[in-house]
Formats: C-alpha cells, structure tokens, sequence
C-alpha cells in the first residue's frame, strides 16, 4: 500500500509540475523567483516520492523518506505562505521589482540568492491567474500540506491493535 501511496504522491507532483509548465509556456504566465521556488519544492516531493514508490522501504527506511518528504512539504509550505503574504500586501508596499532568479545565480551565493528571493520583490507581489479564489500560491500551498500528509500516511507505519 505505501508504494501505491508514495506513486501517487509523484503523481501528483508531475501534475502540479505539468500544469506550471502549461501556465507558463501557454498562458503566458512567467513565474516569480518565489515561483521557482515553489516548483523545486514540488519537484524535490516528486523526487523523494518516486525514489519511497520504487525503493518500497520498511520500517526505518519508510520513516527516514517520510522525514525526508515532510521535511521537503514544509519548506514548500513556507515558501508558499511567504508568496500568498506578499501578495495579500497593499499595492505599493513591496518593493520594486529585483533581478530574475537565473541572474542572481549567477552573481550571488545560494544563501544571499535564497535570502534575497524570500524577501520578495514586485514581481512576487503580482497575481495573474486564480481558481475559485485562490491564487496559484495558495493552491501550492494547499497541495504541499495534502502532499505531507500523504508523506506521513504512507510512510510511517501505524501499529495494528492485536
């Protein structure tokens, strides 16, 4: 049962991925650095839930992936809620726009690039698509805590009473 519930995990991280891709090349909607961000999280779930599926862990195994994947979900989910604050914040308030993810690669170190990119910037702060509400960051970030507890469900196994 935890490989079938580790598979759809992947299953749904491709999907979520897919459908970011389809916002982005067909939509037209270019993704923040929050963004980006957000997708490595999803991406990193995807990864860690393919390797539980095809690994099939016991015990000890199935609870380090379930560490590992909460661990994963819950810093999608900060990422997530800082975006969804940004952009909850009057217009005007946050600063103007920064440099683009790629570029400041290229010119920082990873820790300046992730400081810099979780203070948010003008881009960050815009919202051009929602569903039922919602935007796009909340809807990650909703699906990142559906995806923990999948992560917890299917990887730390409960005792079954005798």
């Amino acid at each position: 049962m935890s490989r079938s519930l580790n598979l759809l995990g992947f299953l749904v991280c491709a999907g979520l991925l897919g459908y970011a891709v389809y916002a982005q090349t067909v939509l037209g909607l270019e993704p923040c650095p929050l963004c980006e961000f957000q997708r490595i999280g999803i991406a990193a779930l995807g990864l860690l839930f393919v390797l539980a599926a095809v690994h099939g862990p016991r015990r000890w195994g199935a609870r380090v992936y379930g560490t590992l994947l909460v661990l994963a979900a819950l810093a999608t989910i900060g990422v997530a809620a800082r975006h969804v604050w940004i952009q909850s914040q009057p217009p005007g308030t946050v600063k103007s726009c920064g440099a683009s993810l790629s570029y400041m690669l290229s010119i920082f170190p990873p820790g300046e690039v992730i400081r810099k990119v979780l203070t948010g910037s003008g881009e960050c702060a815009q919202v051009n698509w929602r569903l039922l509400g919602l935007t796009m960051p909340a809807w990650v970030l909703i699906a990142a805590a559906c995806l923990g507890l999948l992560a917890i469900f299917a990887n730390f196994p409960r005792r079954r009473a005798v």
